[in-house]
C-alpha cells in the first residue's frame, strides 16, 4: 500500500526554530540525513507517516499541526486576493497556502492590512458621499476600476440616450410587426436573412458556464437553455442592436468618453442592453401604456411579453424631452448587499436616497420571494419617496445549484404617487424613516442601525446604553 505522503516543510523549520535546534540536531533525532530533513523543509520531500509519528513520539508534536491548513489564514488571503485590485496577481490557491504556511505571522499581518484598507475605503467613499450632498466637489474616491468607471458614469446622468432611442423605435417598425406577432421569432429572422446569423438553444451541458456564445466561423448565436424565454429574447434583441443600431452606439459610447479599451468595452455592453430594452418596448408604445396602466410592472411586462425586470430597467429610461414619464430610479442587490446595478432617471440619487439603509424594503423581499412590497420611505431632511421591491430569479438552477436571487427596488419622488398604481397602497400609512446609509445618518435610536455615523464622534457611556448598537453624541 502506498504511503500518504504530506508536504510540511514550512511547519517542520517553525517546530525546529522552536526548540531552538540546527538540522543535524534534528536530523540525527529523527534518523534521517541533514541533508534529507533540508529538502523536506524545503517542500521537495514529503513527510511520510513514519516520519509523522516519530516527530509526534520524539518532540510531543501535534500531527493535526502538521496534517491541517495553516488555519483560516489561507482561507482570509483567498478573501484578500480575491479583491478585483488583486485578482491576477495569483494565479491559483497553492501559493496562498505556502505563504500561509511559511509566514503565518506576515500572512496574518496582510489581512489585517486589507481590512483596514477596505476600512479606510468605505469611509472615504462615505465622506465623498456627504460632501456632494452638500454641494462640495471632491476627488476623494474609490479603487478605480474599468467597472467602477463605468458605473459611476452611468449613475451619475440620466439613463437616457436620445440617439439609441430614436433608431430603435424605427428599426422596431421596420419589421412591420402586426398585434401579437412574436417579436423575437420577428428578430431571429431578421438575423438570418439580413445577416445570416442563425439562433440556436443549447442544453446546459454543453454550456454549462455562459449565456450566450457567438460562433464567427459558422454564424450561429447559442444561448443557453438556463436563460427564461425572456431573457433570451433579450440576448437576441442585444444582438440586432449591434447590427442594426451600431453607429448609434458608437456614437453614445463615444460621447460617454470613457478612459481606457476595457472600460469602452464594459460600456458598449450596458449601451446594446438599453438598445434591447429601447427594441422590444419602443419608446413611444411603452410610454402610452405605462401612462394608461399607471406604472403597473405587472400588466406592462404581460403587455410587452418581457420580465419585471425589464420593465423596471425600461421605467427609468422615459425621459424623451416633450414626451417623459415619471421619473424612476432602480436599485437591485443581492443577498449579502452589493449593489450592483443603479440607474435613474435623473440619475441616481445617490446623495438624497443612497439605498444604504437597512430598513428599506429592498431587503425585506427576500424573505417574501414573488411579493411585490411597497413603501413611502422619509429621509432625515424631510424628502419622501415611494419604493415598490421584488425578488427576482436569476438563470435556471439545476437540482444541486444555488438558486441565483436578487432584489430590485423601483422608486420615486413621493409627489408623483397619485399618477402611480402604487400610491394606494401607501394612502393610509406612515412613511418609514429610512437614511442614505448608517454611516452619513444621525438618527438617534435606530434599531437598524448597523455602524455608527462619520459625522458624529460615538458617545460610549458606563452609565447609559442606547438602543443603537452604536451610541453617538
Amino acid at each position: 500500500m502506498a504511503e500518504n505522503k504530506i508536504f510540511a516543510g514550512p511547519r517542520v523549520r517553525r517546530i525546529r526554530n522552536g526548540l531552538g535546534l540546527t538540522q543535524t540536531a534534528m536530523a540525527e533525532a529523527l534518523d534521517i540525513s541533514p541533508s534529507y530533513l533540508n529538502l523536506i523543509e524545503r517542500n521537495q520531500r514529503p513527510l511520510t507517516v513514519q516520519l509523522l509519528l516519530k516527530l509526534a513520539a520524539v518532540y510531543k508534536v501535534d500531527l493535526d499541526e502538521l496534517q491541517g491548513e495553516a488555519g483560516g489564514t489561507a482561507g482570509q488571503l483567498r478573501e484578500v486576493f480575491a479583491d478585483p485590485l488583486l485578482s491576477g496577481e495569483v494565479p491559483g490557491d497553492q501559493e496562498l497556502i505556502e505563504v500561509a504556511e511559511a509566514a503565518p505571522n506576515a500572512a496574518a499581518g496582510i489581512v489585517k492590512l486589507y481590512r483596514a484598507y477596505r476600512e479606510q475605503a468605505a469611509r472615504l467613499t462615505d465622506l465623498a458621499e456627504l460632501l456632494a450632498r452638500e454641494g462640495h466637489e471632491t476627488s476623494i474616491s474609490g479603487t478605480r476600476l474599468p467597472v467602477d468607471e463605468v458605473r459611476e458614469k452611468l449613475e451619475r446622468r440620466a439613463n437616457f440616450y436620445a440617439r439609441i432611442e430614436d433608431a430603435a423605435e424605427a428599426f422596431h417598425a421596420s419589421l412591420g410587426l402586426s398585434p401579437g406577432d412574436d417579436l423575437g421569432a420577428a428578430l431571429k429572422a431578421w438575423l438570418r436573412t439580413q445577416h445570416g446569423i442563425v439562433v440556436r438553444t443549447l442544453p446546459i451541458h454543453t454550456m454549462p458556464n455562459l449565456r450566450r456564445r457567438y460562433d464567427r466561423h459558422s454564424m450561429r448565436l447559442f444561448l443557453s437553455e438556463r436563460l427564461s424565454p425572456f431573457d433570451q429574447l433579450r440576448e437576441v434583441a442585444m444582438e440586432a442592436s449591434l447590427l442594426a443600431l451600431g453607429d448609434e452606439i458608437a456614437a453614445e459610447l463615444e460621447a460617454l468618453a470613457f478612459s481606457n479599451g476595457e472600460a469602452k468595452r464594459l460600456g458598449r455592453f450596458e449601451l446594446a442592453r438599453y438598445a434591447a430594452h429601447a427594441v422590444t418596448m419602443p419608446y413611444g408604445a411603452f410610454l402610452s401604456a405605462a401612462q394608461r396602466a399607471r406604472y403597473d410592472i405587472d400588466i406592462l411586462r404581460s403587455r410587452f411579453n418581457v420580465s419585471y425586470e425589464q420593465v423596471a430597467n425600461r421605467l427609468t429610461m422615459l425621459q424623451r424631452p416633450g414626451a417623459s414619464g415619471v421619473p424612476f430610479f432602480m436599485l437591485e442587490v443581492d443577498t449579502a448587499g452589493h449593489r450592483f446595478r443603479r440607474a435613474g432617471a435623473q440619475g441616481y440619487p445617490q446623495a438624497k436616497f443612497g439605498g444604504g439603509c437597512p430598513k428599506l424594503n429592498i431587503h425585506a423581499a427576500f424573505a417574501q420571494p414573488g411579493q411585490v412590497l411597497v413603501d413611502a420611505v422619509e429621509m432625515p431632511d424631510g424628502a419622501g419617496f415611494l419604493t415598490v421591491s421584488r425578488t427576482l430569479e436569476g438563470p435556471q438552477a439545476g437540482f444541486s445549484e444555488r438558486v441565483r436571487r436578487t432584489a430590485l427596488l423601483v422608486g420615486c419622488d413621493i409627489a408623483h404617487r397619485e399618477e402611480i398604481v402604487y400610491g394606494q397602497a401607501i394612502a393610509s400609512t406612515p412613511p418609514v424613516a429610512v437614511g442614505t446609509a448608517c454611516r452619513l445618518c444621525e438618527r438617534q435610536g435606530c434599531l437598524a442601525r448597523a455602524e455608527p455615523p462619520v459625522t458624529r464622534p460615538l458617545g460610549l457611556d458606563e452609565m447609559v446604553t442606547g438602543l443603537s448598537a452604536f451610541d453617538f453624541q
